[in-house]
Parts: C-alpha cells; sequence; structure tokens
C-alpha cells in the first residue's frame, strides 16, 4: 500500500527530482493550453469513444501498479514455505531414507492436501479483497464526445477532458484548461500545509518547483474549493504519483490481532522446542526406536504450533469483509473488520445518515423585501437563484437535498430557476465554505449586479446593512425578536436557513466575502425537515444494549439538532448535554476530556472540530467510528479508529482517507457492520479455542504418557491426520458460525486486551488436559484390558473428543441443543465428513495398512464414541454454570 502522508515521504519528495517522465514529455506547465492540446491530440471537446479506447490499450488502466500484487502461483508456492511444512518435508525424507516407505507417502499426502486446502482458503481471500478494492475505485467526470460522461478513473487517457470540483481527487497529472476559484490541497505531494490556488494561465519558461507549478494538478491530490477543466497528461505509472509508487510500496499492515498471534507464536514455537526435546531424551531413555521418536516428536511440534492460525485470521477477515459488503458496508482496510467489533462511540453525521436525505420546506418567515426588487418577491427570487440544482425534462430534480427543496418551493410558487436565470443570468459566485457558512451568487440586472447570500442566520445578521438592522427594528422584526422565531422553529426540528441581498454597482475586481458578503439587507427564512429514518431509531436503541454511545454531529441549530436528537433517542437523561461549536471552541483540552463522556449532541460545528472530538474520546480510552462526507472530514476520518464514508454523498476525498464505506448512507448500516464485527472477532476467538485447545490435549497425551510408563499412544501419521481433518474441517467452518443472540447484548471487546482474556487460558488449559486426560485413559484401559486394538481406540478418541468440542465450542454460552444445527451448514459438514473419514481409516483395509489401523468392534466403537463425549458434555455443563452464573448477577 502507499502512503504519502508522512514526513519520511516529504523528504523523499524533496531530495529525488520530481517529473521523471518529464525527459520524454513537453514541460507542459510552460507549453499554452492550445499547443497542449494539439500534443495531446484532442480539443476542449474531449476524446471521441474510439480514440479512447485506442489509448486506453496503448497506456494501460490509470491505475497504481501494486508491486506487491500476488500471483496464483505464488500462492501456491507460499503452502511450501512454512517452516512446519518444510520440518514436514524433511521428515518425509528421512523415512525415505531409511526404508518407511509408507509414512513418506503418507506425509507427503498430508502435505499436498493442506497446500489444496491452504491454497484455496487463500486464493478466495485474495479474490474478495480484490474485488472490494475493484468496488472502491473513485469515478471521473469527463467529454467524451463534446458530452458529460462519468467513467471509472482508471479508464482515463492522456488526452481526455476531465471537470473538477470541490471535494474531487485528481484522478490523473492534468494541465488546467479553465479554472473558477479553484483551491488543490497539494499537501500529499509537496509537504505545502496551504491549499494552492490554481490557474490555467502559462508560466514563463524556467525551472519550477511542484508546488510552484500553478496551472497543473497531480494524481492524488484534491480540491478543496472551486471548479475547473483539464487536460489529463499522465496517467498510471507515469504520474508524479506513480514514480513515487515505484519506490516507496510496501506491503500491507498487519492488523492489530494479526501481529499479536504472530508474537504469541514466536513464544509458542519456543516453548514447543523445549517440549519436543524433553520427549525425544526421555524417550530415547527408554529406549523407544530412534526414527520413530524423530518423526513424533516433528509431530509434537506440528501439534504444538498452529501455523495456520494468521492465515485463518486473514482469511476470516477478507471473506468477512466481503460478507459486510451484502449489507451496503464497503470494507477498505482488512484492521477495519477487526476493529468494528470493538467501537465505543459511533459519532454520526445526522443528513442523509439519522435522516432520510429528503428536506422539504415546511415554512418561511419573510422581512420586508427592499425596493430595488421591485414587484418580484425577494425571498422566493433568492431560494430560486441561489442553488446548484437542476431540473430534468421529467420533472426529477438533481443536486443537494437542501438546496432541491428550498428550489423546489420556489418553483411551486412559480418562481422556477431556469426563467429567471434568463432576467438574472449568473456572472460569479462565491460557493459555500464551512468558515463563512453561507453561499452567495451574482446576477446581472438592468440596476447592476445582484449578490444574494444564502447561510445560517445568526451569521446573516451580523452582515447585516446598519440602516436595514435599523428598519427591521421600526417593522417590530428586531434581531433578537428574529433569532427568536428561528429559535421557535428549531425547536420544532427545522432546519433554518436565511437569505439575505446585496445590489452592487459593478462588479468589483475582486470578489471576495469582504468585498460583496456585507452591508447586507435580510430578506427572510426558511424551516426545513429531514425526517429521521425510522431504522435509525432502532439502530441508535440497539447500540444502547450494546454498551456503544451514539453521537450526533451536525451543522444544524443547537435547538434543532437537540429536537431530532430527542425523537431518535440519542438524548435519554438529563445528564445528556447538548454542546455547539462555539462552545467547544472555549474550552481547553482538559476540560474538554472532563466532559466528553456525557456530549451526546454537537451542533453548529466545523469539520475541524471533529477530530478534536475524537483525540479526547481516544484520550478517554474509547474506540471512535466517524462519519463524514466532506473535504474537511478527511483528517478526522484518517484519525478515527474507524473512519465511514458516505458512498452516496461523499466526495471522493473522504472515501479515499476512511476505513469504511457506507454504500447506502444509513446510520442503521453501520450499527449491522458493528453487529457483524463482534461476529467475526467471536468466530476467531472461538477457532482459537478450538485449535488451542485440541493441541493441548494432544501435547499432553503424547508427553505425559511416556512418563506414565506407557507407550507413545499416537505415531505420526495419526497426529499429522487430526491435525488436518480434525483441526482443519471444522476451524475453517467457524468462520460461517452466525452472530449469538447476546452479540449485541454486551460491551464491546477491547482490542488491546491479551487472546487469553475472558475466561479463554482457562478454557483451552482445562479442555487440553481433558482431551489429553481421555485419551490417555483410553489407552491405559485398553492395554490393561488386553485389547490389541488400542491405538486405534486412543487415535479415535482423540479426533472424535475434539469433533465434540467443535460441536460444543459454537456458542460461549448457549447450549448446543438450542442452537439449530442447519444455522451453520459448512460445520455440519465438516463434522460429517470428518466422522465419514475417520470411519475409512478404521475400517478400509486400504487405510488400515496405511494408518497401521485395525478395525474395532461395535463395543470397541461404542465405548471410544462414549468416552469421547466427555468432552463434549463437560463443555455444555461449563457453560450451564456459566449461564446460572450470569443469571445470578442480574
Amino acid at each position: 500500500m502507499l502512503n504519502l502522508g508522512n514526513a519520511a515521504t516529504f523528504s523523499f519528495l524533496t531530495t529525488v527530482p520530481m517529473l521523471v517522465y518529464a525527459k520524454n514529455n513537453p514541460n507542459y506547465h510552460t507549453t499554452p493550453v492550445a499547443e497542449v492540446a494539439s500534443v495531446l491530440g484532442t480539443s476542449p471537446a474531449g476524446l471521441d469513444a474510439d480514440t479512447a479506447r485506442q489509448r486506453l490499450g496503448k497506456y494501460g488502466p490509470n491505475q497504481i501498479t501494486d508491486a506487491k500484487t500476488r500471483t496464483v502461483w505464488l500462492i501456491l508456492f507460499h503452502q511450501f514455505t512454512d517452516v512446519m511444512i518444510l520440518v514436514l518435508l524433511a521428515a518425509a525424507g528421512i523415512s525415505g531414507v531409511v526404508g518407511e516407505w509408507k509414512s513418506t507417502y503418507v506425509i507427503l499426502a498430508i502435505v499436498v492436501l493442506n497446500a489444496v486446502i491452504g491454497f484455496f482458503q487463500e486464493y478466495q481471500a485474495e479474490k474478495a479483497m480484490a474485488a472490494l478494492k475493484k468496488m472502491a475505485t473513485s469515478q471521473a467526470q469527463v467529454l467524451r464526445n463534446g458530452q458529460p460522461a462519468t467513467l471509472d478513473a482508471a479508464d482515463l487517457v492522456p488526452g481526455d477532458v476531465t471537470m473538477l470540483e470541490a471535494g474531487n481527487v485528481i484522478p490523473a497529472d492534468v494541465r488546467f484548461l479553465d479554472t473558477h476559484a479553484l483551491k488543490v490541497d497539494e499537501s500529499s505531494l509537496t509537504g505545502e500545509s496551504d491549499n494552492i490556488e490554481k490557474s490555467s494561465a502559462t508560466l514563463p519558461e524556467g525551472s519550477y518547483a511542484l508546488g510552484d507549478r500553478l496551472n497543473m494538478g497531480y494524481k492524488g491530490t484534491f480540491v478543496t474549493n472551486g471548479r475547473a477543466t483539464a487536460y489529463v497528461v499522465a496517467t498510471s505509472m507515469n504520474t508524479e504519483l506513480g514514480q513515487i509508487a515505484k519506490l516507496i510500496q510496501t506491503d500491507e499492515t498487519a492488523t492489530p490481532l494479526q501481529q499479536r498471534l504472530g508474537t504469541f507464536g514466536k513464544y509458542l514455537a519456543a516453548g514447543a522446542v523445549v517440549v519436543c526435546l524433553l520427549f525425544f531424551g526421555i524417550g530415547w531413555l527408554r529406549g523407544e526406536p530412534l526414527l520413530n521418536l524423530l518423526l513424533v516428536s516433528i509431530s509434537l511440534a506440528v501439534a504444538a504450533i498452529p501455523e495456520a492460525l494468521p492465515a485463518v485470521v486473514t482469511v476470516a477477515l477478507a471473506l468477512g469483509a466481503s460478507r459486510l459488503v451484502k449489507t451496503h458496508a464497503l470494507v477498505r482496510k482488512l484492521s477495519a473488520v477487526e476493529t468494528l467489533g470493538s467501537v465505543t462511540y459511533i459519532c454520526t453525521d445526522k443528513t442523509g445518515t439519522l435522516t432520510l436525505n429528503q428536506m422539504t420546506v415546511e415554512a418561511i418567515d419573510e422581512a420586508p423585501a427592499p425596493a430595488f426588487f421591485g414587484q418580484d418577491n425577494g425571498l422566493l427570487l433568492a431560494m430560486a437563484l441561489n442553488n446548484d440544482v437542476m431540473q430534468h425534462a421529467d420533472g426529477g430534480w438533481l443536486g443537494d437535498s437542501t438546496e432541491v427543496a428550498l428550489a423546489r418551493y420556489a418553483a411551486d410558487k412559480h418562481y422556477a430557476r431556469m426563467p429567471l436565470e434568463g432576467r438574472f443570468p449568473r456572472i460569479a459566485e462565491l460557493p459555500f465554505d464551512s468558515d463563512r457558512k453561507c453561499m452567495t451568487t451574482l446576477h446581472r440586472t438592468d440596476s447592476g449586479v445582484l449578490a444574494l447570500t444564502k447561510g445560517a442566520v445568526g451569521v446573516l445578521v451580523k452582515q447585516l446593512d446598519t440602516v436595514q438592522a435599523g428598519n427591521l427594528a421600526s417593522a417590530g422584526q428586531a434581531v433578537p425578536d428574529l433569532l427568536k422565531r428561528v429559535d421557535a422553529m428549531a425547536e420544532k426540528g427545522y432546519r433554518t436557513l436565511g437569505y439575505a441581498a446585496r445590489l452592487l454597482p459593478e462588479l468589483p475586481a475582486e470578489v471576495t466575502p469582504k468585498t460583496i458578503e456585507t452591508g447586507l439587507t435580510f430578506l427572510g427564512f426558511a424551516g426545513l425537515i429531514d425526517p429521521p429514518r425510522e431504522e435509525a431509531k432502532k439502530a441508535v436503541a440497539e447500540c444502547r444494549r450494546a454498551g456503544i454511545n451514539t453521537v450526533m454531529i451536525t451543522g444544524d441549530h443547537k435547538l434543532t439538532a437537540k429536537a431530532i436528537a430527542e425523537t431518535l433517542g440519542i438524548i435519554t437523561a438529563p445528564t445528556d448535554r447538548v454542546l455547539t461549536g462555539p462552545e467547544l471552541t472555549k474550552l481547553d483540552d482538559p476540560a474538554f476530556e472532563a466532559i466528553v463522556e456525557q456530549v451526546r449532541v454537537y451542533a453548529r460545528v466545523d469539520p475541524a472540530q471533529k477530530l478534536r472530538i475524537i483525540s479526547a474520546l481516544q484520550a478517554q480510552h474509547h474506540y471512535v467510528a466517524m462519519t463524514g462526507d466532506g473535504v474537511n472530514d478527511a483528517p478526522a476520518l484518517k484519525n478515527a479508529d474507524i473512519g465511514i464514508a458516505m458512498g452516496i454523498n461523499g466526495t471522493e476525498v473522504s472515501k479515499e482517507a476512511a476505513h469504511m464505506i457506507l454504500l447506502d448512507d444509513n446510520f442503521a448500516t453501520i450499527v449491522t457492520a458493528v453487529k457483524h464485527g463482534r461476529r467475526i472477532f467471536d468466530n476467531i476467538l472461538k477457532f482459537i479455542r478450538y485449535i488451542m485447545s485440541g493441541n493441548a490435549g494432544e501435547i499432553v497425551a503424547i508427553s505425559l504418557a511416556p512418563l506414565l510408563g506407557f507407550p507413545i499412544p499416537l505415531p505420526a501419521i495419526h497426529i499429522l491426520w487430526v491435525n488436518l481433518i480434525t483441526d482443519g474441517l471444522p476451524g475453517l467452518a467457524m468462520a460461517y458460525e452466525p452472530a449469538e443472540k447476546t452479540t449485541m447484548k454486551r460491551p464491546p471487546v477491547d482490542p488491546q486486551q491479551t487472546l487469553f482474556a475472558d475466561g479463554t487460558g482457562w478454557f483451552i488449559l482445562w479442555v487440553g488436559l481433558l482431551i489429553g486426560a481421555v485419551t490417555i485413559g483410553i489407552q491405559v484401559w485398553a492395554i490393561g484390558e488386553g485389547l490389541p486394538h488400542w491405538q486405534t481406540m486412543t487415535f479415535t478418541v482423540l479426533c472424535f473428543s475434539q469433533l465434540g468440542n467443535a460441536a460444543a465450542i459454537r456458542s460461549h454460552e448457549a447450549s448446543f441443543f438450542s442452537v439449530s444445527l442447519l444455522a451453520n451448514k459448512p460445520m455440519l459438514g465438516a463434522l460429517l465428513l470428518a466422522v465419514a473419514l475417520q470411519g475409512l481409516i478404521i475400517y478400509v483395509p486400504f487405510f488400515n495398512r496405511l494408518f497401521n489401523t485395525q478395525p474395532l468392534s461395535w463395543t470397541e466403537l461404542g465405548v471410544t464414541v462414549g468416552v469421547s463425549s466427555i468432552v463434549f458434555w463437560a463443555v455444555e455443563v461449563q457453560k450451564l454454570i456459566s449461564r446460572q452464573r450470569t443469571k445470578t448477577s442480574q
């Protein structure tokens, strides 16, 4: 993966020459636009479809090539590079040298079968992650044949004309053709924190640093303000980003759980070596055959070390991520699947996530209209013109939901935008800015230039003309009274937007907030409501039961936010607080951290303050999921434990920074994803419990029997078979276990806790001892009874004991008999298949010779099944006691 946001990368960028490909390409920044078009064989109308298709074949997809992509053959080869597999291959070779060809063939067959299973699982995981990456690809707006089109950024080719606006990631290296108030964040490439103002003007000849090429845009940087059209001059690995990627690509970072398992495995390996040496020494002193001791010692090492555990965890996380897509949650980073189960706070935007994002104007409040509007209704005129929505011929609307609601309301009052644009053509604009909290459009009229400003009422009244402020007061609409009416609407849950105007004699030389958005005349305000999602209310309640706090973050008025939060059940107690952005600004960090756990709603906050909210919660040791959709949300999304971008309304920048993307922008989907995350984590822990307790049982049986004066209970072949079939099949099937009924009725899991927390360590210990005890027990009894089949009985007891453990361990607390067998069909199939295969080894002559087994009588088989079931019933009794203790403590 490529990371361009750290200091090491910036240091690299300042010492390595940029624009490596420029030796064979024109200096586009010093070349006039017309010549750029000529060099690229294009025009302002863009390429035609045939030319674009030919160039795509020539230059390839516009993608940063991942040097670490694993081929099918590499995945297969990887199955034979594990240390334990190499040890087994060595054991097979030793067996062949000394003439034990049967052991050689069996070991090789088991190694190959293990490789096939491992290859299939890793290949499926690779396919799943590749599919997720493909779904996460960004889109680009281009002109093809002079017509706007949307296509995957990977399909861009040199010569394409791309259209950019605030929130877009620049999809390729481009030369700007036309710009309007364009600013670009190039910090990922240059380390420059300030946004760079861009233009289409040709630069004079000379040598320019990357950040000084003001008419160029580079792949991976993003537009923070304004809009532009541009020629694509370089794609894929020929871009600046591509040249850097060739030198600094790194592997995917392991998740915290994978890292802990890796560390745990190293300690376990050291312990296994000690046990094996001890076992070999005792056997040698007892006069056991050295070859047999060697093979069993190797098998003991394999039994002790669950070498497949990290791979199984990776597979579980990858397949879990692919299943999350079905719930409309697209995971971009594998660590998110693991961390989802640990989330304690979900900080979510309101609009479109907790609500339907279907704004409707419920009421308007008009101020006395200024004279320069003549017979026109100033408020309705402003509502119609100050927006960027479009209406299709079929009557449908396209644009921001709030602007659509305002434009639709005005149109219903016979103030439709398109006819009015003919009378009042737009000649300039000041786009919405989260710092200013307003937007202005400028229109040419017979009397001059009409500036129409839309924004928060509290902001607009501070910019009023002093004369009009007095007129409002004389008309009974003084600013304090006006704000009271705004509050009254807000208390009903309405969002309010105010409008103001100013008539200028001509367009100023510099169109800035200082020259335009002062001396305004207030026109009135509109009250809108976005109905809460019904499923969001249920999801908030489910979060509360799961120990997860829901926090709403909105740019709405404080009273509006509080009303909606109460409706959704986010505010339920007198101690739940609502904090505004200005109030947050006044608090220093210690004061904010002291109250942050009480705050349920943040109103009128800036996107930059989201980062402070995250830091305060993390300082209290919480794991925070944060939603966002705008350019300024990117830092918060990147620094949250789980950054969640909106798939429908989110900008490309927010999606790039996020760990997960909501494909339906629905809060309930976050909760569903958390539930799936908990399920995945639970199933991984079940697998750890299962495989470690089984391995512990094998170690106890093999190492303790000689110490008690009995023969080694199992040959190497038997141990290898148990590891492959008994451990492997049910272990993999555990990944498909459904969520338990209590999954969302218990607190989140701390991802920093040890693997042996919550009783896991004790479970592995006592169940491992029990499996070892029943295995040795049947050996001792059968030898004492003079049964010639004692080793086959011991082998079968060990196998069936672990299968019984797998059946009982499907739920941490619920009884096996209360969990449907069909709820996890792969597990049912794995158990039946393992039993059937064990039956083949016991009763088919060919396998008898291969595995040194003998057919058991019905009585002997009944005894082995009965003894094996002790483990199953013991785990069931332990769960029963646990349930009784839980009831008593409630």
